[in-house]
Order: structure tokens, then C-alpha cells, then sequence
């Protein structure tokens, strides 16, 4: 039987390394990782069920294999709770550090609706008492699971591709993403992203720096040239060196750096903070810009609060397709409740 299963992982298995190989920036990613791993406990676990009577002979390691099956029970049962308080603790601390303001109340928000969703929109009203509450209470509830799918699969997705078995890629262009600088002066999380992109060219001693953001509120000059003056004093040869100064989105930053490219079919690496690079990347494959990313550290309360922003982002980008998909359910579970009803006013009109 765990032949079968063994055969059968192997579908998801190539579809995996396919997608990874020709291009990873896409959601199927994280899906095909996802269904691969399933597909390989499966296996697994039909292939401990197959050889019992060998680890029967083996209590110590019968101990060891209930153990991490009741952990592994334990875990998803204490998964939704975890990770509600996680993300409400992780919310507070960005409040603490970076202030009230809307931006920095996402991850708070998101554990307060989880928990609505969980523990008080069940028990809310009689809406399993009546036709349409069932129904609302089935759309909702598919609508929320269909997003918290999303999410994980965005999140196992974005980790992916910051994933890189080597720095040396013969890269033609590093591009690094502005973010924001304080009047001249280069912030913390531009600094990091600056000093990823002047790692990787040590290890791409041919490639060009392109640093990339113009000038926005509140900044003296525009991004590139605070991010240029930061690299040459770290001892980045300014004719390494190219700005771009015109861009104010991260779609922009994309489109107006490889107008800045003499070559053809180029090597490009992109560089911004970690938890932006997944987007970006998504941002350069809609305009057909061939890259690969490097993410940048930066300070994990900070780093959960600003996935939920770039998640947010990613559905505004998809939203159509996703609003389909939601639509449908909708209007399946619509025409079963009408469905419902019919048949229950041509009962009562048989009776009467």
C-alpha cells in the first residue's frame, strides 16, 4: 500500500520541483509544498503501519513515535489559540515601539476578528435556528477558512522564495528597494536593505547597484541618492552605482530600475526586507521582469504586522479572482437555501 502512496507523492513531488525550477513567484508554490508534504505523512505514515511488528520489538522507539504523533495532536489543536495570542502580543509590542497608528494595528486586528470568528460568531444569535443565518453562517465561515488558506499558503510561499542555496548568481543588476529615508538620512530598515545588497555584490562583483526610490514627503532628497551616499561610505565604488529617482511604489521602483538596464535578457536580483520580498517578486512577474529575491532582516514583532500589510497588498493585486471563487460558494450555498425554502413552502401548501 505505501508503494501506491510513495508513487502517488510523487505527483505533487515534480509539480513542486518543476514550479520551483522554472519560476517560483507564484502562490502554486506554496500549494504544491503544501500537498507534497501531505502526501509524504501519508506515506509515512502507511509505511510505520506496514512494520508494526518491527517496532513492537522496539518499544523505546514506539515511546519516541507516540510522542511526537500526540505532540503533532496537540499542536493543531493548539494551533488557532497560539496563534491568536501571538499575533495580539506580537501586536502590542508594535504599537509600543512604533506607535498608534493604523498600519501598526494590523496584527492586533487580525487576532481580535480570528478570535471573534472562533469563539463568539457561533454562539451569536439563533443563526442555527433559521434558514438564512445557516447560510450566512456557512458563506462567512467558508469565506474566512478560504482566506486563512490563503494566507498560510502566501506565508509557506514567501518563505520559499527567500530561500537560496548560494549568494553568486553572475548577477547583471542588484536592485535594491527604497523605503523611506528621514530627511537625508537612511533609516534602519533601508539601512539593512542597503547592506544585504552590498553583501551580494561582493559575491557578484560584476553586477550594478541600482538603488531605486524617489522623493517622497518629508525627504530632503530623493531615496537613491541617501541610499548611494550610504553605500560609497561603506566602500561601494560610486560607479558601481545607479540611481533610480523617479519611482514611488514598489510597482514603480520595478518598472523605472530595468529602464535603467543596458542589457539583455539580464541577471537581476531584487533586495528589500524579507516579508516585502515575496510581493515584489509577484509585482516583477507581472511585468515579465525575469529576478530572483533576497530578503533583508528586520525585528520579527515588526515582521508579523507588516506580512498581514503585504498579504493585504497580494489580495488587492488578486482580489478579482479570489472574489469569484468566493462568489460561488456564495451562490451555491444561496440556491441550496432557496432550495430549502421551495420545499418547505410546498409542504406546508400540500398540508393547507
Amino acid at each position: 500500500m505505501w508503494q501506491i502512496s510513495f508513487l502517488i507523492f510523487l505527483i505533487p513531488f515534480f509539480i513542486f520541483v518543476k514550479i520551483m525550477i522554472r519560476d517560483p513567484r507564484t502562490l502554486w508554490s506554496g500549494v504544491s509544498f503544501f500537498w507534497m508534504m501531505t502526501f509524504l505523512a501519508v506515506v509515512l505514515f502507511l509505511i510505520l503501519a506496514q512494520y508494526t511488528e518491527w517496532l513492537s520489538a522496539h518499544p523505546g522507539l514506539i515511546g519516541i513515535l507516540t510522542f511526537l504523533c500526540m505532540l503533532a495532536v496537540i499542536s493543531v489543536i493548539a494551533f488557532p489559540a497560539v496563534l491568536i495570542l501571538v499575533f495580539f502580543i506580537e501586536g502590542i509590542r508594535v504599537v509600543r515601539h512604533e506607535g498608534m497608528k493604523p498600519s501598526n494595528l494590523l496584527s492586533m486586528l487580525f487576532s481580535i476578528l480570528l478570535y471573534a470568528y472562533l469563539a463568539v460568531w457561533p454562539s451569536i444569535g439563533n443563526l442555527q435556528k433559521n434558514s438564512f443565518g445557516t447560510t450566512l453562517y456557512g458563506v462567512i465561515s467558508f469565506s474566512a477558512v478560504y482566506i486563512l488558506a490563503l494566507l498560510a499558503m502566501y506565508s509557506i510561499s514567501a518563505v520559499l522564495n527567500l530561500v537560496h542555496l548560494k549568494k553568486k548568481r553572475n548577477a547583471d543588476y542588484i536592485v535594491v528597494l527604497g523605503s523611506g529615508i528621514l530627511g537625508t538620512k537612511v533609516t534602519p530598515l533601508l539601512g539593512a536593505r542597503i547592506e544585504r545588497g552590498i553583501e551580494l555584490l561582493r559575491y557578484n562583483p560584476d553586477a550594478l547597484l541600482i538603488m531605486s526610490g524617489g522623493q517622497g514627503p518629508g525627504e530632503d532628497i530623493p531615496e537613491s541618492r541617501a541610499m548611494a551616499d550610504y553605500a560609497v561610505e561603506r566602500g561601494v565604488d560610486m560607479e558601481k552605482i545607479r540611481m533610480e529617482q523617479k519611482s514611488i511604489s514598489t510597482e514603480e521602483n520595478l518598472r523605472f530600475s530595468r529602464e535603467l538596464m543596458d542589457k539583455e535578457n539580464p541577471k537581476i536580483i531584487i533586495v528589500t526586507t524579507a516579508y516585502h520580498v515575496f510581493r515584489a517578486l509577484i509585482l516583477a512577474r507581472q511585468q515579465e521582469i525575469p529576478c530572483v529575491g533576497f530578503g533583508a532582516k528586520t525585528k520579527w514583532y515588526f515582521t508579523l504586522n507588516a506580512l498581514i500589510r503585504e498579504f493585504a497588498g497580494y489580495l488587492r493585486l488578486t482580489w478579482k479572482r479570489h472574489a469569484v471563487v468566493i462568489g460561488i460558494a456564495a451562490g451555491i450555498a444561496g440556491s441550496a437555501s432557496l432550495v430549502r425554502l421551495l420545499g418547505l413552502l410546498r409542504m406546508f401548501g400540500n398540508i393547507f
